[in-house]
This record gives C-alpha cells, sequence and structure tokens, in this order.
C-alpha cells in the first residue's frame, strides 16, 4: 500500500515582487524558504537581513519585507553555535521611583539606536530578588547577549569590572571610578545641583535641603558636590536628612518633609533629583500648610515633563533620557565593532532655561 503524506505547497516566484507560496501546517520559516520565494541565494539573503551595506537598497527591503510578512524568526541558537553572536543587547532595568518613566523613555531612545541593525533589544528587569552582578554573570555564562546595558552606577561597580575582565561590551548610564575606563552616558548632576543652589539662593532662600540617592551610588557623589560647591558660592546654610534618599517610598519622603516643616529653623528650599522624589516632597510641603512659591520653593530634576503640568509650578531642569538611551545604543554598537572604551564618553549637561 502506498503511504499518503501530506504535500507542502510550494510556489517559487521570480525575483521581484510576487505571491509569496503559503507555508505548510508547523513550518518554520527558514533563510532558505525566503530564497525559495525570492529568487535570491541563501547567502543574499542572510546579508540582506543584517543590512549589509554593499547590497542594494531594494534588496535588503525586499528581502526585509518578505521575512517580515511571513514570519521569519532568526534563529538564535544557531546563529550563536555558528558565529558566536546571538545579535541580541541586554538592557538591565532596575524599576525605581526616583524617575517617572525612566524605562520607557530608556528604552525608546536604545530602540531607535537598533532599528535598521540586526541587533534585538532584551529586556531584563530586577526586582531586587537577586544581586543585579548575579544577573550579568547569568547573561554573560549563558552568552544570552552580545552586549550589555545597565543603570544606577557605583563608585567600584562590580558590574563594570566582572564585564570589563570578561572582555564583554557594554555601556553603563552613569560613571564609575575605576581605574580601566568603559563606556558611559551620563548626566552631569554636579552642575544639575550647583545650578539648583544658585537659582534658589537668587529667590532668596537661605536654608537649603537636598534629596540624594543611596551613597553607593555614583551620581550621588556628584550631586553632593554640586551641591556643597553652591553653598560655599552663595553662604546659604544647608541640609542633608540622611535618612531620606532618592530610595525612600514616596510617603516616608512626604512624612519627613512634613516633621522637618514643622521643627525648628525648617529648610525654605529644596533640591529634588528626580521627579518621583520632588511630587513627593510638594506632597510634604502642602501637608505641612506651607505654600509652595511663597514660603518653600523648590528645584527639581525632570524626565517626563511632568512639572508643566503641575500647580503650582515648579522650577525644573531637564534630563533627556530617551537620546541617553539613543547614545548607549550607538555606544555599545561601536564598541561592539571594536572601537576603544576611551573614546566611547559622552556626558549630558542640564537643559538650564532661565
Amino acid at each position: 500500500m502506498e503511504e499518503l503524506r501530506p504535500r507542502r505547497l510550494r510556489q517559487r516566484i521570480a525575483p521581484g515582487p510576487g505571491v509569496l507560496r503559503p507555508l505548510a501546517p508547523g513550518e518554520r520559516p527558514t533563510l532558505k524558504t525566503i530564497a525559495e520565494m525570492t529568487g535570491l541565494a541563501v547567502t543574499t539573503i542572510s546579508r540582506a537581513l543584517n543590512n549589509a551595506p554593499e547590497l542594494k537598497a531594494e534588496t535588503r527591503a525586499r528581502v526585509q519585507r518578505v521575512a517580515a510578512e511571513i514570519g521569519y524568526v532568526p534563529d538564535r541558537t544557531a546563529l550563536r553555535l555558528k558565529t558566536g553572536r546571538t545579535n541580541v543587547i541586554s538592557l538591565m532595568l532596575d524599576p525605581h521611583d526616583e524617575v517617572l518613566g525612566f524605562g520607557q523613555s530608556m528604552v525608546s531612545g536604545i530602540a531607535e539606536a537598533l532599528r535598521d541593525t540586526a541587533y534585538h533589544l532584551v529586556i531584563t528587569p530586577n526586582f531586587g530578588t537577586v544581586q543585579p552582578l548575579e544577573l550579568v554573570q547569568h547573561i554573560v555564562r549563558n552568552r544570552m547577549a552580545d552586549g550589555l546595558i545597565f543603570s544606577r552606577t557605583e563608585i567600584g561597580d562590580a558590574r563594570a569590572q566582572f564585564l570589563i575582565a570578561h572582555n564583554i561590551p557594554f555601556v553603563s548610564h552613569g560613571r564609575t571610578e575605576l581605574a580601566t575606563p568603559h563606556p558611559y552616558v551620563d548626566y552631569d548632576n554636579e552642575v544639575f545641583a550647583h545650578q539648583a543652589v544658585r537659582r534658589l539662593a537668587g529667590r532668596g532662600r537661605r536654608r537649603l535641603a537636598i534629596v540624594l540617592p543611596p551613597p553607593n551610588l555614583t551620581f550621588g557623589r556628584h550631586l553632593r558636590a554640586g551641591f556643597l560647591k553652591g553653598v560655599a558660592e552663595t553662604g546659604v546654610a544647608a541640609e542633608i536628612d540622611p535618612e531620606m534618599t532618592l530610595d525612600s517610598p514616596p510617603d516616608a519622603i512626604r512624612e519627613a518633609v512634613m516633621r522637618r516643616l514643622a521643627g525648628r529653623t525648617p529648610p525654605d528650599g529644596y533640591i529634588c533629583p528626580g521627579d518621583g522624589a520632588a511630587l513627593a516632597v510638594m506632597a510634604g510641603i502642602s501637608d505641612a500648610g506651607k505654600e509652595i512659591g511663597a514660603e518653600v520653593d523648590i528645584v527639581a530634576k525632570q524626565t517626563a515633563q511632568i512639572f508643566r503640568q503641575v500647580r503650582p509650578r515648579v522650577d525644573a531642569i531637564y534630563e533627556d533620557t530617551t537620546l541617553a538611551g539613543l547614545e548607549m545604543g550607538r555606544l555599545l554598537l561601536r564598541r561592539i565593532a571594536g572601537e576603544p572604551a576611551e573614546a566611547l564618553h559622552v556626558l549630558h549637561g542640564p537643559q538650564i532655561s532661565s
């Protein structure tokens, strides 16, 4: 008896626009599938999907259009075995209340940098259940990405040390104080804090408080330096509450501000290096019966443009985290391509308007 097998419907098309053959049930599109549908060689298909500049733009566009229409997804296991690469960029994201919309804007910028490249972005969130270094080690030891991006850097960041030691491309959002240079994109928090003090002093405020991040984070050192520099220049009094940081829950910040404003010689100016902390400070001022702009002023660092909608108006200095993501993506691609780390540093200045 002749064994009956389901026949796969095949239809070759000539090079150029044509009708794509339907895939058989369960068939996974491959490079060969795209080659059959376009009449191009498998090697050409591979180069087109990787945006090889030597191919005509119309050829790359046509191959990529066919791949998208039939749902082609690269076999990352096979790619890793063949080339040692994954075409994956891993973003280790630390969700926190310090900056509103931080993750969304950062991802948006990185995704724009990777657009029209062979790389895909994979987000690895860290909700505090494991140490950040453990996540890095897991990704590296399992060869899950060609490059890594992370934020909230520490002065002697263990993640950076591990990646440098293993020669793994990475970019950090924030600097470290390691002797070996590494790629980074950072915001000049020292300038921000210095300018914030000068603004508050210019409005006649005489006792200033700042909400700093935990002391292990590098940008906290920069904020403190700028704050103290501004205090020395203007002659205002200053205070730092060691029990209240940017990582404190918003309710804890609000309650701390209320208690302080009810005490002796309370601050009449607050510097808030994060939108979330600024909203909590505003709530504390209001709940203490004080009026923002009359009895107490605030200078906030904003990333989400939210203070345009807040009343009473709050003085805000902008940090573009979407641009930071874009720059980190670009630097990481350059690092993967072999550029030296010494050339891959970006420091964004605060966008200050009068």
